[in-house]
């Protein structure tokens, strides 16, 4: 996407699984809508409905032999048809957009945990994404544990493919997010996910508000 035909402000969450990075996002967008931006929120992958229907592909508890490749380009399918269906265009609008994962989860979860490179994984992910980034990119830092037992106590969640992971793989996610972290220091804005619900959903809001005020002065 062309920097003078973006007048959006792009916004990721990340974190690893159960760091509670979807519930803050829900909320976020509340606070925002309330103080009258106008806000959308995505997830990935997913979002439209390619993008939704590689989604099932990759959590079918099904698909077990899978190759490590396989569901990184199938990321990469999904986050470029998202791009191209629904981030882009509104991106173009004056509006917040905020997107429950995007490139990062790539880098982390394929690329480090699955070991298949950092370089590869982005590599494949600078073409789906046509070269739009997140302004700023929340991540939700929580002990891999606590997270774990989250999840798992929560009667919404639905296990998927994904899920099966020992808790050794998710403890590479966590540090694979803190080397990414080193990489892009002033996209990624760690937040503290063991404070109270709401201070940290004020947190990223204000946080968000002060950039859009920036980006529109």
């Amino acid at each position: 996407m062309k920097k003078e035909e973006k007048n959006g402000l792009f916004i990721s969450f990340e974190g690893i699984d159960g760091c509670g990075k979807s519930s803050i996002m829900k909320r976020v967008n509340e606070i925002l809508t309330a103080r009258g931006y106008n806000v959308y929120s995505v997830r990935e992958p997913g979002g439209v409905p390619i993008s939704e229907s590689i989604r099932n592909i990759i959590m079918d508890n099904k698909n077990t032999d899978m190759d490590d490749r396989c569901e990184a380009l199938l990321f990469a399918a999904a986050r470029a048809q998202l791009v191209h269906s629904k981030l882009e265009p509104l991106l173009k609008e004056k509006c917040i957009l905020l997107s429950d994962r995007y490139v990062d989860s790539s880098l982390v979860y394929q690329g480090y945990a699955r070991n298949l490179g950092f370089d590869g994984v982005m590599a494949i992910n600078n073409f789906a994404m046509d070269g739009l980034w997140p302004d700023i990119t929340f991540l939700i830092d929580i002990k891999t544990a606590d997270a774990q037992k989250r999840m798992h106590s929560d009667d919404k969640h639905e296990e998927n493919r994904l899920d099966v992971q020992k808790l050794k793989f998710y403890d590479m996610v966590a540090e694979a997010y803190s080397s990414l972290k080193s990489r892009f220091p002033e996209r990624i804005k760690v937040i503290d996910g063991y404070q109270q619900f709401e201070d940290e959903a004020m947190q990223i809001a204000g946080v968000i508000e002060a950039k859009w005020i920036e980006m529109n002065s």
